[in-house]
């Protein structure tokens, strides 16, 4: 393991601690203790990303509760044997998905990104994985994320350009284009055609 990548599992250690002192204890004296190990978890996060300290604790420090993973939902939707993938603003593609939604499963967030990033109306039939992200996709961040990967059919609609997507379009194996990898790469893909093209497919899970 990289130096770095175990800086950044210590702090995550660090900053899941805090987090369970800062929900469950009483004592005022303990929770300042907590609350400052906290603070150094995201200064050790900014020392090593270059992000600033404030930015840090948005996005790593703003949780109450026991510490557990965010959950990302990608669907993958097939069309004559290829892959729909969309692109983002930044050139790179992915398959339609994002942060599932409190107060949505993940069956109903899965379709909800799909019309909203693809235009497409769909149902989503089968879970084809549920992965933890750091064992997969780059670069590691400083929280968990268990990225659920699901099967879907086309049932209407169509493309329409939005705030997250440009375009959208199918793709062979073997065409990929530049994949936004930190959300999906080429080894997941191809799991995806995997699953598509089984009759008895097993969801795979780490």
């Amino acid at each position: 393991m990289e130096q770095n990548e175990k800086w950044l599992q210590w702090a995550v250690e660090l900053q899941s601690i805090a987090q369970a002192g800062l929900y469950y204890c009483k004592d005022q004296y303990d929770i300042e203790r907590f609350q400052r190990v906290r603070e150094i978890a995201a200064e050790m996060i900014s020392s090593k990303t270059n992000i600033s300290v404030d930015k840090v604790t948005e996005l790593f420090c703003n949780e109450i509760g026991y510490q557990t993973p965010k959950l990302d939902s990608r669907a993958a939707i097939f069309q004559d044997g290829k892959i729909l993938l969309v692109k983002e603003n930044n050139g790179t593609w992915s398959l339609p998905g994002g942060w599932v939604d409190v107060g949505l499963s993940v069956k109903e967030n899965t379709i909800k990104e799909v019309k909203e990033e693809a235009g497409l109306d769909v149902t989503a039939d089968r879970v084809i994985a549920v992965q933890d992200r750091e064992k997969h996709n780059l670069p590691i961040y400083a929280y968990k994320i268990c990225k659920i990967f699901v099967l879907c059919t086309v049932i209407g609609g169509e493309f329409c350009r939005n705030s997250e997507t440009v375009e959208s379009r199918y793709f062979g194996i073997d065409e990929l284009p530049l994949l936004a990898e930190e959300k999906n790469n080429q080894e997941q893909i191809r799991m995806c055609f995997e699953a598509y093209q089984s009759e008895h497919w097993e969801t795979v899970f780490d």
